[in-house]
């Protein structure tokens, strides 16, 4: 974004005038502006109206008393681009295209897109195909329908990829503090990183919320991102598309490229970027943030009046990765020094009923229960409906208690109903007042504690971290495979370690044998055949002359059934490695959206069966690596499973760091390199197979 963009944008979102361009949408956005409480000066231009919703119009852009800072357009596509010309002519600020019929319709709209790009200049435009934006700080609402939303003063920036969306978030019966509401659409000019690199300097956005449904700079969006985090305001995303069927409708809606999924995944956890995978969490997240704050950790004490609230906390904390430690032998005996003999003292602590509401006896057991330090703080309560609520002091007597305990504790506290519907908004509203989140389902509630805990210990780990913007290199348009030999070479010069070997015809065959050492491995060797246990051209732990000359004869037998054509007199003889304490699948490729990328996975049989990975952007640290591997099932392998000795996972994770250090390099042009399976034993690491595939000149 230039710095002209960028002052316009500035000009977009607190317009001191606003231009309405359109009819019967002019009339809507003009009636938002009123609800909002928007105080400048609006003009409609519409040569076909006198008026629109109150305000005197223009015949046209040529009239307007000044270049307006802010245009709301939404007239048909080829005369909302010649606006843009008028516009950019007269020096306006920025301008939301509510038009559709460009980008996201492909062929000519594409082509009339381009158009609207060139007309647009250096003005800051939302859309086309969108819904527009809603500052809720300074009252401005250019929005083509009835909004909703929740503002004291300061919130969430919510930017998404889809208008309806957008439109259903304002109107969440959540009381989620809102400071940005904007619809993106095909992002023609601005795109999602653009938003919220503006906006991270603004000290009353405390959290960006993000429904991302492809990138088209990643490596803008990472810059940005990084921004955000120095800045200390967190990122949650929902990226949405990542099913066969949820990528055509993505593509189809924005133009945007989906990308693939654990590459997302994997770009979230380099920036701290908090994932979500439904709208409800991504609201709930939002409120925590921006509510509560961010915790130092995972350490949470629970409080509840109800010993099937203090279970159900439990349960899902331990599901989700928190921690509810118990309470120590000092804590323990003064909590049951005032509680009714009756109450079990634990965390979660269920503080029972014969106490409930008392402001006198609640809040020595609340500070008492707290004592022992804690990251965070979460009490249950269902709030009684409208017309049912004498007893809604009580609730207010323990809420009151707890916020005056996190106070003094200074950890962010949340206080949660079990339903997410039994918690009202006067209620809602207070508890934000007050500084302590109103988090809407147990469940809900203790995964956005989670998700901010996340961010809070990994904000920490990355920030001194240089590596954060992938790197995307150009890929070659020709590729071609390696077979396994020239890939071990590879490996070799990597440091890799690779079994003793090797390549000759079958004539040879014996004598390689001889040389490396019974039992051995014989593999047919040609760059089709990329699957060779398939084809029948693997042999393992032949033992002796014999058995290498019926494997030889066999091998070619086989491969012959499954396509004669690929028969080669090409053979690799390599030492039979002992039994690992596991294998891995490792695989680095070069996307050209996100890099270079590092996948980890159970090898050899237990690919398929298993189906758990883990993706990392390269280039990454010891940490990273160690991570990943750390995530995976196969890890109870690694670590010694029922007292067999584990694998050295210093010697592992050295090896992968060299891995992906030689792709880093610049002057090689491998495209994918992959390893099925790495053999991991207690006492070293080889790669057993590779796969290798080469870009070249056309």
């Amino acid at each position: 974004m230039t710095a002209e963009r960028r002052r316009n944008l500035q000009r977009l979102l607190t317009p001191r005038h606003i231009a309405l361009i359109g009819g019967s949408d002019a009339v809507t956005v003009a009636g938002e502006c009123a609800r909002i409480g928007y105080e400048g000066p609006i003009w409609p231009v519409n040569p076909k109206r006198d008026e629109i919703a109150g305000h005197a119009c223009f015949a046209s852009i040529e009239d307007l008393p000044e270049a307006p800072d802010a245009v709301f357009l939404a007239i048909p596509r080829e005369p909302a681009i010649e606006a843009l010309r008028q516009l950019n002519a007269r020096g306006a600020g920025g301008v939301v295209c509510y038009t559709a019929g460009f980008g996201e319709m492909g062929g000519e709209g594409a082509v009339l897109e381009a158009d609207l790009i060139k007309a647009t200049g250096e003005m800051a435009l939302v859309g086309p195909n969108c819904y527009g934006l809603i500052n809720y700080l300074d009252k401005v609402a250019l929005w083509p329908f009835a909004h909703g939303g929740f503002a004291p003063g300061y919130g969430a920036a919510i930017i998404t990829q889809s208008g309806m969306l957008a439109s259903d978030l304002t109107m969440s019966q959540r009381s989620v503090p809102f400071a940005y509401m904007i619809s993106a659409g095909n992002q023609a000019t601005l795109a999602l990183e653009d938003f919220v690199e503006a906006l991270c300097e603004n000290d009353k956005v405390r959290a960006f919320g993000l429904h991302i449904e492809g990138l088209k700079d990643v490596s803008a969006f990472a810059s940005a991102a990084q921004k955000a985090l120095k800045a200390g305001k967190p990122i949650v995303a929902l990226k949405t598309g990542s099913s066969q069927v949820g990528a055509k409708l993505t593509e189809s809606h924005t133009g945007s490229l989906s990308g693939t999924d654990e590459l997302y995944s994997a770009l979230f956890e380099r920036l701290g970027i908090i994932r979500v995978y439904s709208p409800a969490q991504l609201l709930e997240t939002l409120k925590f943030l921006t509510v509560g704050g961010v915790p130092k950790g995972t350490r949470i004490a629970g409080l509840t009046c109800s010993g099937g609230g203090a279970t159900m906390l439990a349960d899902r904390a331990e599901k989700v990765g928190l921690e509810f430690p118990q309470p120590s032998e000092a804590a323990d005996e003064n909590l049951r020094s005032l509680l009714p003999s009756t109450a079990t003292v634990s965390n979660p602590l269920d503080y029972t009923t014969p106490i409930w509401g008392d402001r006198e006896r609640v809040p020595p057991v609340f500070k008492t229960h707290l004592s022992d330090g804690y990251d965070a703080a979460v009490i249950v309560q269902d709030y009684p409906v409208v017309g049912l609520d004498e007893s809604k002091p009580f609730y207010l007597n323990d809420a009151a208690s707890f916020i005056e305990t996190v106070r003094a504790a200074e950890i962010p506290g949340a206080v949660c109903s079990t339903l997410p519907e039994n918690l009202d908004g006067e209620t809602r509203e207070w508890l934000v007042a007050q500084g302590v989140a109103p988090m809407q389902g147990i469940h809900e509630c203790l995964e956005a504690i989670d998700g901010a805990a996340w961010y809070g210990v990994r904000k920490a780990k990355i920030l001194d971290k240089a590596h954060f913007i992938p790197e995307v290199r150009e890929l070659s348009a020709v590729t071609r495979p390696l077979d396994e030999a020239e890939g071990k070479m590879i490996l070799a010069e990597a440091g890799i370690p690779i079994p003793s070997g090797q390549v000759c015809a079958s004539a040879e065959a014996e004598t390689v044998a001889g040389k490396v050492g019974y039992p051995v491995v014989l593999k047919m060797l040609s760059p089709s055949l990329l699957h060779k246990t398939e084809a029948g051209a693997v042999a393992l732990n032949i033992k002796d002359v014999d058995g290498l000359q019926q494997a030889l004869l066999t091998m070619r037998k086989k491969v012959g059934q499954f396509n004669k054509n690929l028969v080669i007199d090409r053979f690799l003889v390599e030492q039979m490695q002992p039994r690992p304490v596991a294998e891995l699948l490792v695989s680095v490729r070069r996307d050209p959206q996100f890099g270079l990328a590092m996948t980890l996975a159970s090898g050899g049989v237990l690919v398929e069966l298993l189906g758990n990975a883990e993706t990392i952007l390269i280039p990454a640290d010891e940490d990273d690596i160690l991570g990943a591997v750390s995530r995976l099932k196969t890890m109870t392998l690694l670590s010694g499973h029922r007292g067999q000795r584990g694998a050295s996972l210093r010697e592992l994770v050295s090896c992968l760091q060299k891995l992906a250090d030689y792709m880093s390099d610049s002057a090689q042009s491998l495209v994918e390199l992959e390893i099925n399976p790495l053999f991991v034993g207690a006492d070293g690491i080889c790669a057993v197979d590779a796969l290798a595939l080469k870009g070249q000149s056309s």
